[in-house]
């Protein structure tokens, strides 16, 4: 079935043109009201007798699907029934969620999400998106135009390697895609006509999804090295051919897969990687709120981060680039950053060194003044204690990271620790955010990748704030449609972190909340998309013209999950 929105001439209103009638009209999630067909639509849609007569309102429905949510059990329940959901009527789907987003948006992405995609084979129901395999890398553009639209604005696409932090999930990470789309339309408002989810499937090394006999991926090792590039080569050249307008978003990619797409591909396409990139922006933004309740500038932080892959990376870049803007120079801004992995302080001197693990590298000359129990090597406790870090970090999966004595040491050496543990799902987090708070005697400022309880401490509520990337790329997302940018750089990511920060008001502040409620997550998704376009124009990679009327365009853009009248145009 086709369907176009449309302008009634006569009254000026928006409406939804199908060339379909009958079953078809009720099969269809993006044209489906169910029960709220009216009875004019109902005759001249021939939906009589397959619904039930009554007519319902948006709220019956919404009252009527809320309910049943309720009733599930188990958080896995509840994101069946969503999908479920999503699959029959996605308005009634996104103003459900739009209405509760507090309460099922952990369901619909993490830590959610997380479980469903280590179930995946075994809880699908129902096609979305695009699944392409290694053995159909000789007809990769006519999978995309399998999917039957004409314009696709946003695609996310993974390989399923590193879903979260739970490791190869193989064809199951396309849960991955399909939530972060969703987070694009719920948060940003991008419409889900002009979405596409994507897995490359090229196998997977995880022994227990190749021994289950429900897993629906390809049932061999992972396909790496010169094949593995010329393959995804090969999707990007098809991406450019048959969506050369859309916007290309790299997710859940081992993390030397994920920098190396990046920079292979970031002056080629309009791409970028929310992992590094729209990590990076989000934890800049909490970082510029905690300054404003420590009082600090920016030039005066010392960065130490637990845990040395993409994702760290990433913010340290971002990092370097803002301390440098606050009037340090490059050298000495490189200088502020420190980074450990799971065998201690990164130095120069380690054999076989990564790149993005080289590029904050420590000079090993620098360890000799320390106090160490072994010369030469330095655990997260020991960084603290001799390198003195304003702030503590946590992207390393790893949870207990943060243990007493490290948040203890923290507070030994700053009035007020901003102590950061972001690793998703909930489960991973480097420490508990109660915790830390008790440990450094109620002086901590907290952020967290994923959903936390407000705190009570001495009479006072610390509200935890998540350093969730949905505060990010999907209003860069948006952005970067609505102006048809032709490129995507770190200064946007800035430039949106800004944007994010001016958002958190002095209430939050008072709460110790460095980030802003999520029901306040649209005006956020709105600054953050007028914050990236004012910088692709500036940059030249965007038309100036867009900033005429900026704001009105980008809220105009912006699609929200109401009912249509619906007319058959055949």
């Amino acid at each position: 079935m086709n369907f176009s929105v449309r302008i009634d001439p006569v009254s000026g209103r928006r409406y939804m043109a199908v060339d379909e009638k009958g079953e078809h009209v009720l099969t269809y999630p993006l044209v489906n009201k169910s029960t709220a067909f009216s009875q004019h639509e109902r005759e001249e849609l021939d939906l009589h007798g397959l619904l039930p007569p009554g007519v319902s309102t948006i709220e019956h429905q919404l009252a009527r699907v809320y309910g049943s949510f309720k009733l599930k059990r188990t958080a896995i329940e509840q994101y069946m029934h969503l999908t479920a959901l999503q699959d029959r009527n996605e308005t009634l789907f996104y103003r459900l969620l739009q209405e509760h987003i507090d309460e099922m948006m952990p369901v619909v992405y993490t830590p959610v999400v997380g479980e469903a995609c280590q179930r995946y084979s075994h809880i699908y129901r129902r096609h979305r998106g695009l699944y392409i395999s290694y053995e159909q890398r000789d007809r990769i553009p006519d999978l995309l135009r399998n999917y039957g639209r004409d314009r696709v604005a946003v695609i996310v696409v993974t390989d399923g390697e590193r879903i979260l932090g739970l490791g190869d999930q193989g064809v199951g990470g396309m849960g991955i895609p399909i939530g972060k789309l969703c987070l694009y339309t719920l948060c940003a408002g991008v419409s889900p006509h002009a979405t596409l989810p994507i897995t490359l499937d090229v196998g997977t090394d995880n022994e227990d999804r190749l021994a289950d006999p429900l897993y629906m991926g390809l049932r061999h090792e992972r396909i790496r090295g010169e094949r593995y590039q010329e393959f995804v080569d090969a999707f990007v050249e098809a991406v450019s051919e048959v969506f050369p307008e859309a916007v290309l978003q790299w997710e859940d990619f081992h993390k030397g897969n994920a920098i190396r797409q990046l920079d292979r591909f970031r002056d080629k396409i309009c791409s970028f990687n929310d992992d590094i990139q729209g990590t990076a922006g989000v934890v800049l933004a909490g970082i510029y709120s905690a300054l404003r309740i420590t009082g600090q500038p920016m030039r005066d932080q010392r960065v130490l981060f637990a845990g040395a892959g993409a994702a760290a990376h990433g913010i340290a870049s971002l990092l370097v680039t803002a301390l440098v803007e606050d009037g340090l120079s490059r050298e000495e801004a490189v200088a502020r950053i420190y980074t450990v992995d799971s065998r201690g302080l990164v130095t120069t001197d380690r054999p076989n060194l990564e790149d993005f693990k080289a590029a904050h590298a420590r000079d090993a000359k620098e360890l000799e003044g320390w106090e160490l129990a072994t010369p030469g090597q330095a655990t997260l406790l020991e960084a603290v204690s001799n390198a003195r870090p304003t702030m503590i970090l946590g992207t390393s999966g790893t949870p207990g990271t943060f243990d007493e004595p490290v948040v203890r040491a923290m507070a030994e050496v700053n009035e007020q620790p901003i102590v950061f543990p972001l690793s998703n799902p909930t489960s991973q987090a480097e420490c508990h955010p109660e915790d830390a708070i008790r440990w450094s005697g109620g002086r901590a400022i907290l952020a967290t990748g994923s959903p936390f309880e407000p705190v009570t401490w001495e009479g006072g509520v610390h509200r935890i704030g998540q350093g969730n990337n949905a505060f990010i790329f999907p209003g860069v997302g948006l952005g970067l449609t609505v102006a048809r940018a032709r490129k995507v750089t770190d200064e946007m990511f800035l430039d949106a972190a800004k944007a994010l920060a001016a958002q958190v008001t002095e209430e939050d502040l008072a709460q110790r909340a460095v980030f802003p409620s999520l029901d306040r997550i649209r005006d956020c998704s709105l600054a953050v998309a007028c914050a990236t376009i004012r910088r692709a124009v500036d940059q030249g990679h965007a038309d100036p013209d867009i900033l005429n009327g900026l704001e009105e365009t980008v809220r105009g853009a912006m699609w929200t999950p109401e009912y249509l009248p619906v007319r058959y145009e055949p």
